[in-house]
């Protein structure tokens, strides 16, 4: 079952991140409180997660409410699989994500991944069961279980802007690349999670000009 990590924990999983590593310190002090992001899980919220990719945030709610109304309002594997592609496809899905729709339902169907009930798999085990169905890569899977079971110790070192606000965590000059992110968040076990939230939210406040964010490379001031 999904926990909402609360705000009492997330707090101190903040505190012990700031205290252990100097470079998410900065980030801690300029970034305000915030809440988990959790979303409804199962079969409709990782189709709803393939769904929201590769598209602007107000033609993913679009298509999404098609899709749910195009499947009667209720949004499983059993109705999705009710439907052809072709059909599915008249909902404003690509071909591509219209065929991922079938391939997530069948997965759930057959009993090959059950969406319903991953909280008896570690995280590693949860995140081979998802990318085992195709469409599903590691940073679906892994957003899937931080946005979707609420597990505080999954990063999805494969964002790009969670790897842009490690460069400036650090102080580097060069955004580390998938498998460096994945390295430097080990120092960070087992609020890996969180720590993403902290540095998304570091990210946003900046990009929207609420935090001011003194760059600094290799020990100058840029």
């Amino acid at each position: 079952m999904a926990h909402t990590p609360t705000a009492a924990e997330i707090a101190a999983a903040r505190q012990a991140l700031a205290q252990a590593d100097p470079a998410l310190a900065r980030a801690h002090e300029q970034t305000p409180v915030f809440e988990w992001r959790l979303r409804p899980g199962g079969y409709e919220g990782l189709f709803h997660m393939i769904v929201d990719q590769q598209v602007s945030v107000a033609s993913a709610a679009a298509i999404w409410a098609r899709v749910v109304a195009g499947l009667g309002g209720v949004v499983t594997a059993e109705t999705a699989l009710a439907h052809d592609i072709e059909h599915l496809r008249t909902f404003g899905l690509s071909i591509q994500k219209a065929r991922y729709a079938h391939e997530i339902a069948r997965a759930q169907v057959e009993g090959r991944v059950d969406l319903d009930r991953m909280d008896g798999l570690s995280d590693a085990e949860a995140t081979a069961a998802l990318v085992s169905i195709k469409g599903v890569g590691r940073w679906t899977a892994e957003t899937y279980l931080m946005f979707c079971e609420g597990r505080t110790d999954v990063f999805p070192g494969g964002d790009i802007a969670l790897q842009e606000a490690m460069r400036w965590a650090d102080g580097a000059a060069d955004r580390p690349n998938e498998k460096q992110a994945y390295a430097r968040a080990e120092a960070w076990r087992p609020h890996r999670g969180v720590a993403a939230h902290l540095l998304w939210g570091w990210y946003g406040g900046v990009k929207r000009g609420e935090i001011a964010r003194e760059e600094v490379i290799m020990g100058a001031a840029a």
